[in-house]
């Protein structure tokens, strides 16, 4: 196994790739960690990342961990959407703590800089993630690391803290003119790493979290796709395109239910709960999901719609209509409980 004297979080955007490379100048060896989830990640990027940008690229897979702090509520709570940007920090500075040891490395690596995100880098805030993560001494920010107290890897000589460098605020000049001279020219676009941050993903992550027993990762897989409509704990994901119809059949789980109309082009849609669904609920989504095919909802009569549960398939005749039992969560509902949410948790954090 090729040996390693740092672990770099690794998120494909242009600061986590300037930091592992600013070390890699010292003649240090820096493997990077890609943490993924269903909101973040691109693990099938690895191979072409590594190529271009000459780093060595591990994933990490942290979806079930990560919807565990959503569901048990993040200590410091959500930023403008249902982003938890301090509490993620903490989870994946653990996660890569505890990887110290498998890799045989002495220090961990970030491309945070100081100043730059309102929530999560300002300067008690960098505070906050390097202690709850238990990673004092031992996180090296090497973008802003002159301006932070030297860690232990900089201390004994590992690391030359000379050669590290003290940006600080949103301003990107410095960061690319330290691409260019690495000679990067595929640069990231800044931002939009993460679903969380967007009111419209928000939309149709936080039913999931606060209307299901007990929500998995899968589940937040099965709400990235197509439209979330709701009818208390019962969700019904309805496609919009092709490829959304495509992902249905791998999502579905045991008891799930899938809905095609018969006769007529349309979309799939898959039905899904904490408990069973009775009849009524079936034959107010298939209506729903009816309305979504033109044709069928132009014949002016009533369709049939497969429905498919365990491989068991039976058929209901509806009416195709929008005005059903089952409904979008809007924003401004979604917002407020947020605001509640967020009010709580910044009491406990204190």
């Amino acid at each position: 196994m090729k040996q390693y004297d740092g672990l770099a979080l690794f998120s494909g955007g242009l600061d986590s790739i300037l930091a592992a490379r600013l070390l890699m100048e010292q003649s240090l060896r820096i493997l990077c960690l890609h943490f993924f989830s269903p909101f973040f990640g691109h693990p099938q990027k690895l191979a072409h990342w590594s190529s271009i940008y000459g780093l060595d690229i591990e994933p990490v897979d942290v979806s079930e961990e990560y919807v565990d702090m959503l569901r048990n509520g993040p200590v410091y709570g959500f930023g403008s959407a249902m982003n938890p940007c301090v509490d993620c920090k903490i989870l994946m500075m653990r996660r890569a703590r505890q990887l110290l040891g498998e890799y045989g490395t002495r220090f961990l690596v970030s491309g945070e800089v100081l100043g730059q995100r309102p929530m999560s880098q300002r300067r008690d805030t960098l505070n906050i993630i390097r202690r709850d993560a238990g990673v004092k001494g031992l996180l090296l920010r090497p973008l802003c690391a002159r301006l932070l107290d030297p860690t232990e890897a900089e201390e004994s000589g590992l690391v030359d803290r000379s050669r590290l460098l003290a940006i600080n605020g949103r301003g990107r000049k410095e960061q690319l003119a330290l691409a260019g001279h690495f000679g990067i020219s595929e640069i990231p676009t800044p931002g939009g790493g993460c679903l969380l941050t967007e009111k419209e993903n928000t939309r149709q992550f936080w039913p999931v979290l606060r209307r299901l027993t007990r929500p998995c990762a899968a589940d937040f897989r099965l709400a990235a796709v197509g439209r979330q409509f709701w009818h208390g704990d019962r969700w019904l994901s309805v496609g919009r395109s092709r490829f959304d119809n495509e992902s249905y059949p791998p999502l579905l789980r045991p008891g799930d239910l899938l809905f095609k109309v018969a006769g007529f082009p349309g979309p799939l849609a898959l039905g899904r709960g904490s408990r069973p669904w009775d009849a009524e609920a079936v034959q107010e989504a298939a209506a729903l999901m009816a309305s979504y095919s033109p044709k069928a909802r132009q014949s002016g009569a009533e369709v049939s719609v497969r429905v498919t549960v365990d491989g068991e398939t039976h058929c209901v005749s509806v009416l195709p209509r929008r005005e059903t039992l089952f409904r979008e969560p809007s924003w401004e509902e979604v917002s407020a409980e947020l605001q509640i949410l967020h009010k709580q948790s910044g009491r406990r954090a204190e």
